[in-house]
């Protein structure tokens, strides 16, 4: 009777998911771990439980430090942005994992990082499995993207792309993409979770065997995540996101993981007719050259990993025609705009409750860093007054909802890539630091003293020419002040007064500057 049922168990069924490759204890239409459906089919018996005995090593261990560096020093791509965001280059043996919306530009990028990092003793294999040969020497004609040692194939089978590299032997390997890949080993269709899992194993494999460079491009979900399985991450050695505007020409590489270098670089490019150009100066995008400021416009400074860069922000109030007011942004948080305007309105005394308000930046940037909240609140205080604010200047610092601009970090940074450019003055958090030479910086603890930087505000005097210093100002709102008798603060038209309407406009922006606090550069 016992062997009996040692035999049932023996020969009972197991059942395996197609797509995930997950184990379940019995059949189910659906799969418990990639959820899919119709994806559970048996398989066979129960596998043999077996452990694994200790064997020979490939290598013996050695300190590290006697562990030779030489080997994994980084080679340029010759394209200095990507360099940038890789920490100099690519390692042999890493591979990196390149994501992206489609239609940014992942193919003509790396098309031509597979022209330029193929040498004489480099040679370079490019895998495509969404296009035909032809199709991708179309591109390379038109970016001017060919070199005798840039292999072209076009295959989706995996054993077809490992026989590639053995019989090229290259230094780099680009596939595009792993989601089109297969392997005739495994049942699924291309894609799945596990065909990626399957795919990424055999390439790393072969990428850490012969020390060879490999980049390989990833779909992304709508909700912008890669595609496939999350151990397609853990894999790997570098994650970069490749996004950007399709409407827009400016293009960001962004780290997300890298084991050879730091995260916090992006690298910019442009979209050109003829391909992808890396941007070493990328902040000309953002601004809208013009000859005299206008109202509701405000440039800020803001960091995109380790670099500054300026970006202008601009704003549209006009008077609205139905009950809800409309708010519209574009490259801002909404909800960001929402706690400003409610800020504005509280300690700003600015009235826009009626008001239909649009708010963007130029050149398709996105900002969404909180540094950018003082130059938002200056564009939609300019754009209700419809009063510009003075020429070259910046505003820097994050604003609270109680009204206090906050430090921000890289002060020093921004201000310094503000005077490259140009800039005169700015308007920033208390304690910015060292101050670059020529440029004039003004501390601001309040909105209401940031607000005073626009023509005809409150706190820079009357029409009789005396005028008040932020600190003044703050203690002529504290004197408007009184409490009544119920000890609550009396919001009487004294204090509507503190905070005036548009009309104490000086006769010139120079005027304006010269009733500043300065800061002594150092």
């Amino acid at each position: 009777m016992a062997a009996r049922s040692s035999s049932s168990k023996a020969q009972r069924s197991t059942y395996r998911c197609t797509e995930c490759g997950s184990v379940p204890p019995k059949w189910t239409g659906r799969c418990t771990e990639c959820n899919a459906w119709g994806t559970v089919e048996e398989v066979g018996g129960s596998p043999t439980v077996r452990t694994t005995a200790a064997g020979p090593v490939s290598t013996p261990a050695r300190p590290i430090g006697q562990v030779d560096a030489t080997t994994a020093a980084s080679r340029p791509t010759n394209i200095d942005e990507l360099d940038r965001v890789l920490g100099g280059g690519l390692v042999p043996g890493a591979v990196v994992l390149l994501a992206g919306e489609p239609g940014v530009g992942k193919s003509t990028l790396l098309l031509d990082v597979a022209a330029k990092a193929a040498g004489p003793n480099q040679r370079t294999l490019y895998i495509t499995g969404e296009e035909s040969a032809s199709q991708v020497r179309l591109r390379a004609d038109r970016i001017n993207a060919l070199s005798p040692h840039l292999y072209l194939a076009a295959e989706t089978d995996l054993a077809a792309v490992l026989g590639h590299i053995q019989q090229v032997q290259p230094s780099l390997l680009i596939l595009d993409s792993v989601q089109t890949v297969a392997s005739a080993e495994l049942d699924g269709a291309p894609g799945g979770p596990a065909q990626i899992r399957e795919v990424a194993a055999a390439l790393i494999r072969e990428s850490k065997t012969r020390a060879m460079s490999t980049l390989l491009v990833g779909h992304v979900t709508k909700e912008g995540a890669i595609a496939g399985p999350r151990l397609l991450e853990h894999l790997v050695d570098v994650v970069l996101h490749f996004e950007g505007d399709r409407h827009a020409r400016l293009r960001l590489i962004r780290g997300v993981k890298n084991r050879y270098g730091a995260t916090d670089e992006v690298g910019c490019f442009e979209l050109h007719d003829s391909g992808i150009v890396g941007l070493p100066d990328p902040s000309g995008l953002f601004l809208t050259k013009r000859a005299e400021p206008v109202p509701g416009t405000c440039l800020t400074v803001t960091l995109e990993g380790r670099r500054p860069l300026v970006a202008e922000v601009q704003a549209l109030l006009v008077d609205s025609v139905i009950p809800s007011p409309r708010r519209a942004t574009s490259g801002l948080d909404s909800p960001r705009i929402a706690m400003i305007l409610a800020m504005l309105e509280r300690h700003g005394g600015v009235r826009l409750g009626k008001m239909d308000i649009y708010a963007a930046t130029v050149g398709g940037v996105k900002l969404s860093e909180p540094s950018a909240d003082l130059a938002i609140a200056l564009a939609l205080a300019s754009s209700a007054a419809d009063t510009p604010l003075p020429q070259g200047m910046v505003a820097i610092g994050e604003v609270g909802l109680a009204g206090e601009v906050r430090r921000v970090t890289g002060v020093e940074r921004r201000l310094a890539e503000a005077a490259r450019l140009g800039f005169t003055h700015a308007l920033v958090p208390p304690e910015p630091g060292k101050v670059p030479k020529g440029m004039r910086v003004v501390e601001v603890a309040t909105i209401g003293d940031a607000l005073a930087a626009i023509p005809g505000r409150p706190g820079r005097g009357s029409r009789d020419g005396a005028r008040r210093t932020p600190r003044q100002t703050r203690e002529a709102r504290g004197a408007s002040s009184a409490e009544n008798s119920r000890g609550r603060v009396d919001l009487t038209d004294e204090r509507q007064r503190a905070v005036p309407g548009y009309l104490d406009i000086p006769d010139s922006a120079d005027e304006l500057m010269a009733g500043w606090e300065e800061i002594e550069p150092e």
